[in-house]
């Protein structure tokens, strides 16, 4: 049995049951510290937070709190891209050498913008290998990824670009605006909209970072000869060749949990943030925020377009043969219901997990937006027990079905 923490923040009447969700996530889930953020139609209804930083201290999980949220990241990352496609600046049918001419090598020259969106243009990592310095420098990566060949044929199927998406994706918008990845999403998102929220940590905010708790999983933390062994054995298939960057994560001095991870922009994978600029993020994409400004930041037309899916089946990187077969349903950049969706079965949601259990999430038919994160990790691909059950009581709360 968890411990017991008092739960921090707001809760609208009529929402007490999604914090005592959030509460039972202790008892239930061995939650280290954690947050969540609710909005409803455009009003934030609930904000909460509990917990301590890591499990050997009180030190407590406060309203300041940051949080690294890995994959989540990739929805700041698609709403880029959909921002540039709202306003007829990225078309994503075009070839990706429309705007980035030197990715036209080693059969690449027609693989449209879409592929990238949708994890279909067989790049979930590239030939060689760089340091972990040069990963973090962005421009070896974009010439890794320009000069190599894809894996798989472009479009035939789809696999997890787990950390090269945002290097793909961020280029195109990098070609286009004139602005890093991150340096675009602070000017067009999250400096309208009040967000906490950096792809690109700036160095004054490292304290406020929560360490990762359990970054193994469970099963492996604190046996080092189990953590060799899955690190072994991850880095002979295409999946920890796609977690790693071919080893360069592995690199990593202090490895995720350290400053040069964080301020470094790395769009698929490093975003850091907390659970109210998350949910506030998605609120703003589903229709606006009441207190934000008077109009969307992108269309409801290029929203639909933006959460269509668009694959089907399993996924190609995602896959251990004999242990794990997933499938993911993907849209432009975002993550859909459907097959191991995160979003508790709303049809009609969107959003992105992130390693470990962190996730944002909207659903503009029925008008809720979320935000979850913590610092204790979790092994599920995605639906992680302790978000699933927040968003089914935030539905139920708010009257609003999850079908």
């Amino acid at each position: 049995m968890g411990r017991e923490f008092e739960v921090e923040g707001t809760v609208t009447p009529g929402y007490e049951s999604v914090r005592d969700r959030f509460a039972r996530n202790w008892e239930d889930f061995d939650e280290v510290g954690a947050a969540y953020a609710l909005y409803v139609d455009g009003e934030k209804v609930v904000d909460i937070w509990s917990g301590t930083l890591d499990r050997d201290t009180d030190e407590p999980y406060v309203a300041d709190t940051l949080q690294l949220v890995f994959s989540a990241t990739k929805g700041a990352t698609a709403a880029c891209a959909a921002l540039l496609a709202d306003r007829g600046e990225l078309d994503v049918d075009l070839p990706v050498a429309h705007y980035w001419p030197e990715f036209a090598q080693a059969g690449k020259e027609r693989i449209p913008v879409r592929y990238l969106l949708s994890h279909k243009a067989g790049l979930p990592t590239f030939e060689g290998a760089l340091t972990a310095e040069e990963m973090l420098a962005w421009d070896p990566v974009i010439r890794r990824l320009e000069e190599s060949a894809p894996v798989w044929e472009p479009g035939a199927r789809h696999g997890y670009h787990a950390i090269t998406y945002g290097y793909l994706v961020g280029e195109v918008v990098r070609r286009i605006s004139g602005k890093s990845l991150g340096t675009f999403f602070r000017n067009e998102f999250a400096e309208p909209l009040g967000l906490e929220f950096w792809i690109g940590l700036p160095e004054e905010h490292f304290s406020r970072v929560a360490p990762l708790v359990d970054q193994f999983g469970s099963e492996t933390a604190g046996d080092p000869e189990a953590a060799a062994e899955m690190s072994k054995m991850m880095s002979e298939t295409l999946l920890g060749r796609a977690l790693t960057m071919n080893g360069a994560m592995n690199g990593l001095d202090g490895g995720i949990n350290a400053p040069a991870a964080w301020s470094a922009e790395i769009p698929a994978a490093n975003g850091v943030t907390n659970a109210r600029s998350l949910a506030r993020l998605y609120a703003s994409l589903i229709g606006g925020v009441q207190d934000g400004p008077s109009e969307p930041l992108i269309s409801r037309v290029q929203i639909d377009k933006a959460r269509t899916r668009q694959t089907e089946g399993l996924d190609a990187v995602l896959a251990i043969p004999g242990l794990l077969e997933v499938e993911t349903p993907f849209a432009l950049g975002f993550w859909v219901n459907g097959g191991t969706s995160p979003f508790g079965g709303a049809s009609g949601s969107f959003g992105h997990p992130g390693a470990g259990g962190s996730l944002g999430y909207g659903d503009p038919d029925r008008g809720i937006a979320g935000g979850y994160v913590m610092n204790r990790m979790s092994q599920g691909v995605a639906g992680d027990s302790r978000s699933v059950g927040l968003i089914e009581a935030s539905y139920k709360a708010a009257g609003r079905s999850l079908n």
